[in-house]
This record gives structure tokens, sequence and C-alpha cells, in this order.
């Protein structure tokens, strides 16, 4: 039972995508507004915002290739199909 996955992937690479992006203005919103705030004791605004933006940033490059892989490996599998 081989089932094609590419839907599933796709969605999930997309989720990344707009998570990765709500993290990056999050962040940058936090380093830009909220400077020298405390925020739940965990540290200043400052440090959690360019916390936010590089881990938004790396998960919104992680779900473009994502999408990438997957849409040239769909495109293989519709070509094979397709001259066979």
């Amino acid at each position: 039972m081989n089932k094609d996955l590419s839907l599933i992937l796709s969605i999930l690479a997309f989720i990344l995508y707009i998570v990765g992006g709500l993290g990056i203005f999050s962040g940058l919103f936090m380093v830009l507004v909220l400077k020298t705030k405390e925020l739940f004791g965990l540290g200043t605004a400052e440090t959690l915002g360019y916390l936010f933006l590089c881990v938004g940033a790396c998960l919104s490059v992680a779900g473009v290739l994502t999408l990438r892989i997957i849409r040239n490996r769909t495109n293989q599998k519709l070509y094979q199909a397709a001259t066979c």
C-alpha cells in the first residue's frame, strides 16, 4: 500500500511557511515596539524577539524548500505517467 503523500506533505510545508511568517512578524514587533519590557519572566522582549525572528526565518525557509521538493517530485511523477 504505497500511498501518495504529496498532498499531506504540501499542507504540512504550507503550515510551516505560515507559522514561520507569523514568527518573523511577531519577532519584529517585539524588537521594534516592546523592546525593554519583561515578558513572562523569560527575558526582555528584545531577546525573545530576536529568537522568534530567527526561528521564524528558519521555519519559513524550511517550508519553502519542502514545497519546492514536493513540487519537483510531483512534476516528475506526472511527466512519467504522461509519457508511458
